[in-house]
Parts: structure tokens; sequence; C-alpha cells
């Protein structure tokens, strides 16, 4: 059946069509790459005129996959753009080996022409690689955040959803991809528009760069206890130098007893075993998206001798973090 549909009224619908440039690395995510084409393509049929077109580009310009394993058909190698194109650059899994020499190179003299780039999910680490976010706010997928931050100290890394910073632009994933999307359509057609495009995709909630990425303490855990809440959060700001016990508990107006009792109680641990755990984490994902060495991903995570750090790693992945290491580099070759 064919549903009636008036146009939505844009402003600037005198202008030409926005051309935006996908650049596609290999096993890019493909939700944050679709999340922002189809923001585009849904824009035109809302405003029943070509308001958006676009092109897939890529190293090599034959096809590439994306991490879920499908195989796309690009339209053009790394190229020349138009100085009104917007460059949008889709990361995903292992962005550091898919961050080629060739890609940086050409990034760099794109952004030296004066182009609007942008990074999807995991991208940022691209544009920060290239040195685009040199003094820029920025935001990347929370997975990828700690081992961003040891690397990229000049960029200011926030937790928003995402971030614009004059001609650059970085999500957190996902459906990040849409809110940024519903930003730049309102910019250059209005927020009837965006909205209108929200509505389409039964988007009910649109999010601005003050929203934050990940669920709150509370949510993400599945406990509602406010001072239990408190004392995890403390633990996550503070893994380099971590928290004794007594002072945590002291900080929100409890015994050490009592703080035990609310780890036992709802986390069914210690409140020491669950931030060895958040420390282990955090080490992990350092050991396997960063080059640093062994003993100052200890130093990152609050371990003050390597053997202690080993010791503790092996009880819980069983697996030394030099095995790890080494793993890692055996599974981004092949």
């Amino acid at each position: 059946m064919q549903v009636q549909r008036q146009a939505v009224t844009v402003e600037n619908a005198e202008a030409i069509p926005r051309h935006y440039v996908f650049v596609l690395l290999d096993k890019f995510s493909l939700l944050s790459f679709a999340s922002a084409l189809d923001s585009l393509r849904i824009a035109n049929r809302m405003a029943d005129q070509e308001l958006y077109t676009w092109t897939l580009s890529g190293e090599g310009g034959g096809t590439v996959k994306c991490s879920a394993g499908t195989e796309f058909k690009l339209d053009s190698d790394l190229e020349e753009l138009q100085r009104d194109d917007v460059v949008l650059i889709c990361g995903g899994v292992n962005v550091q080996t898919a961050t080629t020499k060739r890609v940086l190179n050409w990034v760099r003299r794109e952004a030296r022409r004066g182009l609007r780039i942008g990074g999807l999910c995991t991208a940022a680490y691209t544009l920060a690689k290239a040195g685009l976010l040199d003094n820029k706010k920025a935001t990347i997928h929370w997975e990828n955040s700690d081992s961003f931050i040891e690397e990229f100290d000049e960029v200011e890394l926030t937790k928003s959803v995402f971030q614009v910073d004059g001609n650059r632009m970085t999500t957190a994933g996902g459906t990040s991809s849409i809110d940024l999307s519903l930003k730049l359509i309102a910019d250059d057609f209005g927020e009837e528009l965006a909205n209108a495009v929200a509505d389409q995709m039964i988007y009910s909630s649109i999010r601005t760069d003050q929203d934050t990425q990940r669920l709150s303490t509370p949510t993400r855990i599945g406990v509602r206890h406010p001072k239990l809440s408190q004392v995890i959060l403390m633990m996550e700001k503070n893994i380099e130098e971590p928290i004794s016990p007594s002072i945590l508990a002291k900080d929100v107006g409890m015994s050490t007893r009592q703080l035990e009792r609310l780890f036992r109680r709802y986390l069914s641990r210690s409140p020491k075993r669950y931030y060895m755990e958040l420390r282990l984490h955090k080490a992990r994902n350092l050991l396997m998206q960063t080059d640093m060495s062994v003993i100052n991903v200890a130093l990152a995570c609050g371990f003050a001798s390597p053997s202690h750090f080993s010791k503790c790693y092996r009880a819980h992945y069983n697996t030394t973090p030099y095995r790890e290491r080494g793993a890692q580099s055996t599974r981004l070759s092949v």
C-alpha cells in the first residue's frame, strides 16, 4: 500500500546537496555506519528532494568487510575530495591495525584543505593518530577510552555520545551516529526536518552532546543502593592509585564492616575483590589495545610490582599479561 505523505518544509532548500564521503575502515561497525547513512537517506525522503548525496570510500577502492563479516563494495579509493565534502571515517574493532599509514596521510591532506572530518565509533583513534584532535574535545566508545587516554593526552576526551569541536566530529559508536546526524540535519535544514527523521526512525529521545554514553552506575550493575554506587564510582575514577576500603567506607559515612556486607549482599564479592576486577579489566584493555609495556600497564592500573600484577592477572584470566599480549599480536596478524 502506498502511503500518501506530505513533504516536510525545510530551511535552506535552495542549497546544493551536501555530499558525504563515508570512509570504511577494515572491520568497521555496521551499526554506526548504517545509523548515519540511513539518517541522511530518510532526510531526503521526508523532504521529498535530494538534500544529501554520499559515496563509500576506502583504502584500495575494492571491497571491505564490516566487523560482522559482511562485505561492501566501495565506490572509490582514497581520492582527493571537493572542499565542501563532509568526511565520516567509520571505525570498528582493531582500529589501530586498520589505521594504516596511507589512511593517515590521506586524512591529514584532506584536513589541510579545510574539510569537515568526523570519526564514528572507534575512528576517533584515527583522527587523533593523524593529529586532528590535538587540543580539541572528542569522544570514543567507552571500551576504548582507557587506551585512548594513555596514548593521546593532548585530546580532551569526554564521555558524551557525540562531540563536535570546530570542523571535527566524533561519536561513541552504536546509535550515537543517529544523534550526530540529527544535529547536522537540524543545522543544515532546520529542526522540523530533524524531528521528522527521528520520528520516522522510531527514535523518541534525541540526545545531545551533554548526554553520556554509558548507563548510570546503578543501572549498569543492577543495584540502586546510593552508597554502593558512590563507592563504585570512586573506584572507577581511581584505578592508577587505588583507595583502601577503609577510606572508601569513611567517605560514604559507614564502617569498613558495613561496606563489606554491602558488597557481599549485592555483588557477592568483597570490595577488595571488586576493585581488583576493575583494575584487571582496564589492564586487559590496555594490553589488547595499546603497545604499552607490561610494566607501564601494571603501573597504570595500580600495581607497584610487575610480578604481583602477573600473579593477579593469571589468577583472574588464566594467562599471563605477556601471553595475553602475544596472543593479541597473533590475532591482529591473522
